[in-house]
Formats: C-alpha cells, structure tokens, sequence
C-alpha cells in the first residue's frame, strides 16, 4: 500500500478473523484486495465471478485454503446469495466497464451495474452481512455513456438501498475513483505496446485528462471506506492528472523512444474530462485530508424541502475534476509511473 495511507485508514481487527466476499474478484482490484486481506488474518475470502478460468489461475497463484471460488453472475439473485451465507463484510467490484461495449449493449450494463448491485445489496440484507463497498466510477458523475449512466444508477440504487438496509445492520456505502494505471484495457499498456512495435502512439485528444492513480490507491480507498464509512457514504481519493499528450510523452521518454504521436479524434462515449465530484455533492462534502466524504442526501419525500429550501453552498462550489485537480507535469507522471509493477517490468524485458 501507498505510504500515504498511514495507519489511521486501517483498523486490522475488522479483517483478522472475518469472512469476506468479493464480487467480480478476479481482476486488479480483487486480486490486490485478496492479498491484503489474507495477509491481515481473514479467516476467508470468496471470490463470486463468472470466469472459471481466472478463478483457476488465481486458486494456483495463491495456493491458499482460506480463498474460496464460487461461479456465478450478480445477475443472478440466487447465486449470488447463495455465495453470501456465512459472510460477514462485501467488496462489490463486479460491474461492466468498457465504455464501447457498454455503447452498443446499454441493456447488458443495466443488468450487471444496476440491477446486479440490487441483487448484491438483497443478498446481503438477507444473510446479516455487516458492511458492503460498492466500488463505482468517475464517469458516474455527469455521465454522457452508457457505463456511467448504469454506474450512476447502481450508486443511485446502493444510496437508496442503504436508508432501509441499517435496520438489518448492514452499513452499505460506495467508493468512487477515476482510471487505475496499467489495469487491464486502459491507455498505459496500449501507448506501451505501441511503443514497442514501433508503431504510431494512437491519443483522442491531446488535451484530455484523466485522474491518475495507482491501484494500490484503489485499494487503500476502498479500505478507507470500509474502515470509516457511514451507510450512504460516498468516499472520493484525491488525486492527480495529466494531459493524454503528456502521458504519452513520458512513456516516450521513460522507454527512450521515438514513436509519432498521432491524434485520432475523441472515440464514442469519451469526455475530454472526468469529475470525480459534482459541485452539489462538494457543497456538503467533508474534506479528510487524502479523501473526500459526500454523505447520503436523506431528505424525504417531503418535496416542500426540494423546493423551498437551497443551498447557498452550491453556488459557490466547483466540480472536482481532472481538470482542476493538481496537474503533474511530464517529471511527474514519471515518477508515478516508475512507481508502477508493470512499467517496471515492461523497462526490465
């Protein structure tokens, strides 16, 4: 974990001894989170996701008797409550993310984003779990594609859910984070392959930014979250940005490369930036020092609230965006680069 995060974020008595489950964990996240919590003394860890292959893959690479595989789809109400028996804490990371596939099959990202998380959620009610983290996205805010849309919509869904669910003990509440470095189907390893082929370094729009963060950042968010959320809670990481240029420049320099960079013109569904958090949402947000708290909005239906009383913060807030946010210049995304396991071992090959 980051050396940031200190020991204030993690309280190791909530792990030692507890069952956890993980949803969609067979990817970065899920695997980087298993080792963590085994690690800390879980007395279990189940990993619930489709892909039997990359169950088997990770069973060998872990070899460890306390992680537990179950086949199934959050879509299925069933099995994924079937998965949940005997559970005590939830990490929610199954979800579809591609931007251009979600595009084309809107209804298949309903049913994984938002009707899966109801059915996690349900699940949880239903077998006393203790705490779930529904991990979710920038692209949930101001969402112009279908990822965000249902990535919205399963926040929407989880802070709903969440106002019932504390009656049964559960304390349900999300995280939300912008495009971790080098996972699978990001820009990192693309620039990096085209770097290696020699051919042309393909980039939308040389003004873009993204949020830049690790995935040992993703995890220490979602333990923060875990560790100190209230149900309802929305838990934001502060983090830098860059330009798409002046990543790509890096990673130029970083393999002492030459490759052209050429612009392609912004792809379906793509935003020349990301907001983290809405302007309303940074009116009542409690700032944490490395992160934010957006607390749930529990006004009722009493729609006189809606209508007649403002808030006279929002006017004077701003989004939080990888725009405004601190912009690392071309030494900086190379420090964070360096940082990274697969840069290092793409520059060791």
């Amino acid at each position: 974990m980051d050396d940031d995060f200190g020991e204030d974020c993690e309280d190791e008595f909530m792990i030692e001894g507890k069952v956890f489950l993980i949803t969609g964990g067979t990817g970065s996240f899920g695997k980087t989170m298993t080792r963590h919590l085994l690690s800390n003394g879980a007395k279990q860890v189940s990993i619930f996701s489709r892909d039997e292959k990359k169950q088997e893959d990770m069973r060998i690479d872990f070899n460890d008797s306390r992680l537990k595989l179950h086949i199934g789809d959050v879509r299925d109400y069933a099995a994924i409550n079937d998965a949940l028996i005997g559970v005590d804490n939830v990490f929610h990371a199954a979800a579809l993310k591609q931007v251009p596939s979600c595009e084309f099959f809107p209804m298949e990202a309903v049913k994984t984003n938002v009707l899966g998380t109801e059915n996690v959620i349900n699940g949880c009610i239903k077998n006393k779990v203790s705490r779930i983290v529904v991990l979710s996205t920038d692209k949930a805010v101001y969402p112009i594609n279908a990822m965000g849309i249902s990535k919205a919509m399963g926040e929407k869904v989880a802070v709903a859910m969440s106002r019932g669910a504390s009656a049964s003990g559960l304390i349900v509440c999300c995280t939300r984070y912008g495009n971790v470095m080098a996972s699978r189907g990001s820009v990192i390893p693309l620039f990096v392959d085209q770097i290696r082929s020699g051919k042309d370094i393909t980039i939308t729009d040389p003004e873009m930014t993204r949020f830049l963060m690790s995935l040992d950042q993703s995890v220490d968010l979602v333990l923060h979250a875990f560790d100190h959320g209230k149900t309802g809670d929305i838990f934001v990481q502060k983090a830098p940005a860059s330009t798409v240029r002046d990543l790509a420049q890096a990673l130029l320099s970083l393999f002492s490369a030459t490759n052209t960079i050429r612009t392609i013109g912004t792809r379906h569904g793509e935003k020349l930036y990301e907001t983290l958090i809405s302007r309303e949402e940074m009116a009542k947000a409690s700032d944490m020092g490395l992160f934010y708290r957006i607390p749930a909005d529990n006004r009722d239906l009493n729609y006189g609230q809606f209508t007649n009383e403002g808030e006279e913060k929002v006017s004077t807030a701003d989004d939080y965006t990888s725009h405004n946010t601190e912009q690392l210049d071309i030494n900086g995304i190379k420090s964070a680069l360096l940082k990274l396991s697969f840069i290092k071992d793409s520059l060791d090959d």
